[in-house]
């Protein structure tokens, strides 16, 4: 493809869709919250819109735009603002992919290679690779007409979608196939949850151009020591939505464990480390662990102020 993978850029969800941001970004400007030199990662969207969370479609009611939440504090979200913990049952609410591509905002962004993020969300597999079919039909034809070089995360770990992967490695793999035909950069998100093994034979595939660890852990598999150290409690407070998953700095250790498991398995494609990078600490931890750069989000509400520092630290350690 020729594009270089840029080494920051902000999680899946943080800026929105388009790069849009939230209401709160303006007045987190102030305090010091900066996207400059980090590349934009999309909001994940799904082919079908998601739009009716009382039919369990996506549980973050939105504004008539389909992308601008309803709430100012979405009840789907919970924050611990000292331990800058998060959990959240968004459930990929949005639009869906024909609306936000109709809408010739992705198009239309310039500068360096940023990313779009897309997850298939039917029951069974069969149905959930004729999705992505769907979608790659839908974006070949306009794909290269894009003003920037644009690379497609592909996501196999939200686990408010309530997607059950039983052969991973044969979904992925059948999914890289069928979005390669796009001939742009793909990178495949997992969580913590997805075994070193079955990541490392997806990584053999030529056509996983990258890896993304991880996304949110599901709350019924984190582990009670640590729900405990950072909610106080052993029941989820989104228990009414599924139990949503957690984020933020409870993650780290255990990504960055994942991280230098892969590294020793023998896997040797990019790594981006994303999950609790809320300091320069945090970059050097997953520098050390063997990630080739990191991906922020949660710090953005919770220490919007060290946006400058993480992004200056990870152009420094990641070539």
């Amino acid at each position: 493809s020729g594009v270089e993978y840029p080494s920051v850029m902000n999680a899946s969800g943080t800026r929105g869709f388009f790069g849009e941001g939230y209401w709160y970004h303006k007045y987190w400007n102030i305090a010091g919250l900066t996207f400059k030199n980090c590349a934009l990662n999309a909001k994940t969207t799904t082919m079908q819109e998601r739009l009716n969370p009382k039919k369990g479609l996506g549980n973050m009611p939105m504004r008539p735009d389909g992308i601008t939440p309803h709430e100012f504090f979405p009840k789907c979200i919970v924050i611990k603002p000292w331990s800058g913990a998060a959990l959240n049952a968004v459930g990929l609410s949005g639009p869906g992919a024909p609306n936000l591509l109709a809408r010739e905002e992705w198009q239309r962004i310039s500068g360096p290679p940023w990313n779009l993020s897309f997850m298939s969300v039917e029951k069974e597999m069969s149905d959930r690779l004729s999705e992505l079919r769907e979608f790659v039909k839908l974006l070949l034809p306009v794909v290269h007409k894009f003003n920037a070089p644009v690379g497609l995360e592909m996501n196999f770990s939200c686990p408010n979608a309530n997607v059950q992967h039983s052969s991973l490695v044969e979904e992925v793999c059948t999914a890289l196939s069928i979005a390669g035909e796009l001939h742009i950069p793909l990178q495949c998100k997992f969580n913590a949850l997805a075994s070193v093994k079955e990541v490392k034979e997806i990584s053999r595939y030529r056509a996983c151009g990258a890896i993304v660890m991880g996304n949110t852990i599901p709350w019924k598999d984190f582990p009670d020591i640590l729900k405990l150290r950072f909610f106080g409690k052993l029941r989820s407070p989104l228990e009414h939505l599924g139990g949503g998953g957690v984020s933020g700095p409870p993650l780290r250790a255990i990504h960055c464990q994942w991280i230098r498991e892969a590294r020793e398995s023998g896997i040797t494609k990019p790594i981006w480390g994303c999950g609790g990078v809320d300091s320069i600490k945090a970059v050097d931890e997953y520098h050390q662990a063997g990630a080739s750069g990191i991906q922020f989000g949660t710090v953005c509400i919770t220490r919007p102020w060290r946006t400058t520092s993480i992004i200056a630290r990870a152009h420094e350690l990641f070539l």
